[in-house]
């Protein structure tokens, strides 16, 4: 059987093994052995970066880690920029953020293109699009904030009021995530270099009082330490 599906992490096993955890089109949150990756002949160990688009070919069942083995990937499609290191270290932060909320989902076509849309406004160098992204998801997964003409978003309750409710929701952050959640051209947004990190903050947050296991992804750092330079 041959899929395809979105490589979010790996883990090497033994010497020349691994086991991959995807995001698969036909089949959702997918892991699979993969043997033999690693060895010093296989050239598709280069495939193993966060955020690939691969084709499985799977085979047989890996019965001591009850997981499907894969016998051959092929890449779909390589980002131009990806030896950008703006465009990396986005795609290491989107991807950790992905193996987190995506464990459980099984098979949904829409969060699938959406990943896909994402993945070609940043091949198109739109160095926002992991804000877009990560509010597409709130709204693919109906937990989005709702649009009003209050000023300060309530990141608890998802609605706005009168009265700032958290010190990260001040009244520009609110604005742009009004702009987010009411434009359907949501790549089109544009935050200011002075706002990115404040707004950037209150979407984890956000995802924080909606995920109740939601954990800021450790390449939040590295991200950050890009984007300053």
């Amino acid at each position: 059987m041959v899929d395809r599906g979105i490589l979010l992490s790996y883990i090497k096993y033994g010497d020349n093994d691994a086991i991959l955890h995807c995001f698969t089109e036909n089949a959702g949150f997918q892991s699979f052995f993969m043997r033999g990756i690693y060895s010093p002949k296989n050239k598709k160990k280069a495939y193993l970066t966060p955020m690939t688009e691969l084709y499985f070919t799977i085979s047989d069942f890996h019965k001591k880690y009850n997981i499907q083995t894969i016998s051959k990937i092929e890449k779909v499609k390589t980002l131009e920029n990806y030896e950008d290191i703006r465009v990396s270290s986005i795609l290491f932060f989107v991807a950790e953020f992905l193996h987190q909320v995506l464990k459980t989902e099984l098979v949904n076509t829409q969060i699938y293109t959406n990943i896909k849309v994402f993945l070609h406004q940043l091949e198109n160098q739109n160095y926002q699009a992991h804000y877009a992204f990560l509010v597409e998801y709130l709204r693919s997964q109906g937990v989005a904030p709702l649009c009003r003409e209050e000023k300060f978003l309530d990141p608890e309750s998802g609605f706005f009021s009168e009265s700032i409710c958290h010190h990260l929701f001040d009244e520009q952050v609110s604005e742009y995530w009004k702009k987010m959640i009411s434009n359907e051209e949501i790549y089109d947004v544009k935050i200011k270099n002075s706002m990115k990190e404040d707004f950037l903050d209150s979407v984890l947050v956000y995802y924080s009082c909606h995920f109740p296991e939601f954990k800021i992804p450790k390449s939040l750092d590295v991200l950050r330490q890009i984007f300053s330079e």
